[in-house]
C-alpha cells in the first residue's frame, strides 16, 4: 500500500480509518490538487490551520498555517477562484496611507499551486513610493489526513531558522519552507519570514514560497508528464456548457492520476479528494471505462495496477479484486466493492480492445480477467445467482448486472482471442435472464418495477433506487452492437418511465433512492442525494436504449448542476427539487473533484454522438441520440485505435466522422 492509500480516510463510502468525530466540511473549500500533492483553502487565502486548511503531500499536511500581514494589517479579501485543477488565486486590498481616502492603494495576489508553491505579489495603486513591512507567518503540525478528518491532530511543531526559510521536524519527516527572495529576517520562535519592500508607483513585488516534505520527496503530479493517458479532447456546439464540462473534466482528471508506486509507468485514478486519494478499485475502474474514448493508456494501467493485487490461490476469495464494503444506505447492508471491481475487470479489458488496446497488451492482462470470470462461475449461487457480499448475502439487482456483462463481454472477449470457456459463460446469462425476470419484476398498477434486492431467505425488497440504472448498462460486444440486458423490452420501457418521474429526477440529477420511499434524505449519500456517475450511467443506457426523452431530461439537469459548480461536478450533492431561481446544494462531505464524476463529462457527450468502435474488425458504428438535445454538438481529439478522432452531430441527430485512424471503416 502507497504512503497515500494509507494516510488517506475515506469519506462516507468506507475504507479508511474509524473516525471519533464528523469530517470536516469541504463543500467551501478551494481544493487544488495535483496528487500526491494538494492544496485547501478558504476564501479569505489566510490559511490559519483550521479544519482541513493546509498544503499536504501524499496524505501528509506539510504546511497548516500561512497568513500575510502588510504593514500590520491583513489584505482584505476581495476574490477567490480557481484557476486550472491544481491553483487557485486569490486577490486581497489594502489600504496603507490612513490619508489616502477609502480607497485600497495596494492589491495583493497569491496563486497557490498544489505542487507545494504559493507565490505572493504586491502591486502598487498609489501615487508615491511605498515602503512596507511585509509578514508571513507559518506553522505546520505534520498531521496526518485521517488524524485531521477525525479531529485528532496534534499542536504545531516548533520551528528553526534553515537556509532561506523555515523547517520544522517531527516524527512523520521533516518539513520546510523557503522563499525567494529570501527574508530579511526570519523568527523561529514565531514562524515569521520578514521583509521590507520598496514600490514605486505602479510597481510590483514577488515573493515566493516552496513547501517540501523531506521525507516524500518532490511532488511529481502524473498528470503533469509527457506519458499522460488522456487525450486533450474538446467539445463545440450550440450549448455553450459543454466545452468547458470536458475541458475541466479532463482537467480534474489528470489532478487525480496516481502512480503505482512500484511500477511508476502504470498509473490508475485517484477516487477524489480531499477524502478518497488512495486506490479504490471499483471507482478506478469505472472512471477508466468511461474514459476509453480518451484513449486506452489509463485502462491499461489501471487494469495492470490492479491484477498485482487479484487474490491468488483456490480458496473462495481466489480470483477476486479486493476492496472495502461499501455502505448501501438505509434498506439493505453495505456491499462488497471488491465483487464489483472483480466484475468490472473482464469489461473493462473487453471494452478496450475494441477500443484500440492491441491484441499483446490485451492477451497480458487476460490471465486476470479469466481468473475473475472463474471467481463469477464458482461464486455463483442458489438460484443462478450471485450474492453480495459473499457468502450469505442479499442478491442485489445491479450485482446480477454487473455479473451478467462481465460474462457477455467475457465471452466475447475469449472468443475473440481463441480462449476456450466463452460458450459456458453464455449459457449462464442465459439461464440468468431469465429468472431475473421472473423473480426480479414486481408487478404494480403503474406497470412494474425491478426489485432493488433479493434477501437470502429469496424475499424482495420494494425500494426504488439508482441502482438499477446498472441494468441498462449492458456493454458493448463486437461488431458495435450492445448487450443484452437482464431485462425484456417492455421492462425497460416501465424502468425509463419510473426513472424520468419527479421522485426519482430532481431535475439536477437522479436521486440515489425515490422522494416517496422511508428513509428518504436529499443529503443521503445513498439514500436520496444525486450521484452523478449514476445519472451519466442512465443517461447513456436510456440513450442506447431508446428512451431519448428521459435520458435528455437527465442529461439537462446533470449540465444545470454543472454550471452551479463551475463544472466541477462533486461526486454527489443533495437531491432537493429543483426550481426556477435555484442551484444545487453541496454535499458537505463529497469529493470535489471526483474521478467518476469527472470522467462522466467524457461518458455524457459521446453518448450524444453514440460512438461504438470494434476495432480488431476495422469499424467504428454511430447511434447519435436523433433527438438531438443540446443541438450540434462536435467532439474532436477523441482517440479510437490510438489515433485522433472526431465526430460531429448535426441538430437533425445525424452523426459525421471528421477524423479517423486510416484503414477506419464507419459501421452500419
Amino acid at each position: 500500500m502507497s504512503k497515500t492509500e494509507a494516510r488517506t480516510p475515506a469519506g462516507p463510502e468506507g475504507g479508511g480509518p474509524r473516525r471519533t468525530g464528523e469530517l470536516p466540511p469541504a463543500h467551501t473549500a478551494l481544493i487544488c490538487v495535483a496528487l500526491p500533492g494538494l492544496a485547501i483553502s478558504t476564501q479569505d487565502a489566510q490559511l490559519t490551520g483550521e479544519g482541513l486548511q493546509g498544503f499536504y503531500r501524499a496524505g501528509r499536511r506539510v504546511l497548516s498555517r500561512c497568513q500575510v500581514r502588510i504593514a500590520g494589517r491583513e489584505p482584505l479579501a476581495v476574490q477567490a477562484r480557481m484557476t486550472g485543477a491544481d491553483r487557485a488565486r486569490f486577490v486581497g486590498a489594502l489600504r496603507t496611507s490612513p490619508s489616502g481616502g477609502p480607497d485600497p492603494d495596494v492589491v495583493v495576489e497569491r496563486i497557490r499551486s498544489a505542487e507545494g508553491v504559493e507565490r505572493i505579489t504586491l502591486r502598487s495603486a498609489a501615487a508615491r513610493p511605498l515602503r512596507l513591512p511585509v509578514e508571513v507567518a507559518l506553522g505546520t503540525d505534520l498531521a496526518d489526513l485521517a488524524a485531521i478528518a477525525a479531529g485528532t491532530e496534534g499542536p504545531e511543531l516548533a520551528a528553526t531558522v534553515h537556509g532561506s526559510g523555515l523547517r520544522w521536524a517531527g516524527s512523520a519527516g521533516r518539513a520546510q519552507v523557503t522563499a525567494d527572495p529570501p527574508p530579511t529576517d526570519a523568527l523561529a520562535s514565531a514562524g515569521l519570514l520578514r521583509w521590507e519592500v520598496e514600490m514605486a508607483p505602479g510597481g510590483s513585488v514577488t515573493l515566493e514560497l516552496r513547501v517540501r516534505l523531506d521525507s516524500a520527496g518532490p511532488v511529481r503530479a502524473a498528470g503533469r508528464t509527457a506519458a499522460d493517458p488522456l487525450a486533450s479532447a474538446r467539445a463545440t456546439g450550440d450549448d455553450p456548457r459543454i466545452g468547458p464540462l470536458l475541458t475541466t473534466g479532463i482537467a480534474d482528471l489528470r489532478a487525480l492520476l496516481v502512480r503505482d508506486p512500484g511500477h511508476p509507468v502504470d498509473t490508475h485514478l485517484a477516487a477524489g479528494a480531499p477524502w478518497r486519494c488512495g486506490l479504490a478499485p471499483a471507482e478506478a475502474l469505472a472512471a477508466a471505462r468511461m474514459t476509453l474514448p480518451l484513449g486506452t493508456r489509463l485502462a491499461v494501467g489501471t487494469l495492470r495496477t490492479l491484477a498485482r493485487t487479484q487474490v491468488t490461490g483456490s480458496g473462495p476469495r481466489g480470483g477476486m479484486i479486493p476492496g472495502p464494503r461499501r455502505d448501501a444506505g438505509g434498506h439493505l447492508p453495505p456491499g462488497c466493492t471488491g465483487t464489483e471491481a472483480t466484475l468490472l475487470f473482464p469489461v473493462v479489458l473487453a471494452e478496450a480492445y475494441r477500443w484500440g488496446l492491441p491484441e499483446r497488451e490485451t492477451e497480458e492482462l487476460l490471465p486476470t480477467a479469466e481468473r475473475c470470470l472463474t471467481w463469477l462461475r464458482d461464486a455463483v449461487g442458489e438460484g443462478n445467482y450471485l450474492p453480495d457480499p459473499q457468502p450469505g448475502g442479499p442478491v442485489r439487482c445491479e450485482t446480477q448486472a454487473h455479473a451478467h456483462r462481465a460474462a457477455l463481454l467475457g465471452a466475447d472477449l475469449l472468443d475473440a482471442l481463441g480462449r476456450p470457456g466463452g460458450r459456458g459463460l453464455r449459457e449462464w446469462a442465459r439461464a440468468l435472464r431469465a429468472v431475473f425476470r421472473r423473480d426480479f419484476w414486481i408487478d404494480d398498477r403503474g406497470g412494474g418495477r425491478p426489485a432493488a434486492a433479493r434477501t437470502p431467505d429469496g424475499r424482495p425488497t420494494h425500494h426504488l433506487g439508482a441502482a438499477c440504472v446498472h441494468l441498462l448498462d449492458t456493454g458493448l460486444l463486437g461488431g458495435g452492437e450492445f448487450a443484452p440486458g437482464l431485462l425484456d423490452r417492455v421492462q425497460t420501457e416501465h424502468l425509463a418511465h419510473l426513472l424520468g418521474t419527479p421522485d426519482m429526477d430532481s431535475g439536477w440529477g437522479l436521486r440515489g433512492l425515490s422522494a416517496k420511499e422511508a428513509a428518504y434524505n436529499p443529503f443521503g449519500h445513498r439514500g436520496g442525494a444525486v450521484r452523478v456517475h449514476e445519472t451519466a450511467v442512465a443517461v447513456a443506457g436510456l440513450a442506447a436504449a431508446g428512451h431519448e426523452k428521459h435520458a435528455g431530461a437527465l442529461l439537462g439537469g446533470l449540465l444545470a448542476a454543472a454550471e452551479a459548480f463551475q463544472y466541477r461536478l462533486p461526486d454527489m450533492y443533495a437531491g432537493e427539487v429543483r426550481v426556477e431561481g435555484s442551484v444545487p446544494l453541496p454535499h458537505p462531505a463529497a469529493c470535489r473533484p471526483a474521478a467518476t464524476s469527472a470522467a462522466a463529462s467524457v461518458l455524457l457527450l459521446t453518448a450524444l454522438a453514440g460512438i461504438r468502435p470494434d476495432v480488431p474488425a476495422g469499424t467504428v458504428t454511430l447511434r447519435p441520440m436523433r433527438s438531438a438535445p443540446l443541438g450540434e454538438v462536435g467532439l474532436t481529439g477523441l482517440r479510437v485505435a490510438g489515433a485522433p478522432f472526431s465526430v460531429r452531430v448535426s441538430r437533425l441527430g445525424l452523426a459525421l466522422v471528421e477524423e479517423a485512424a486510416d484503414g477506419l471503416q464507419l459501421g452500419l
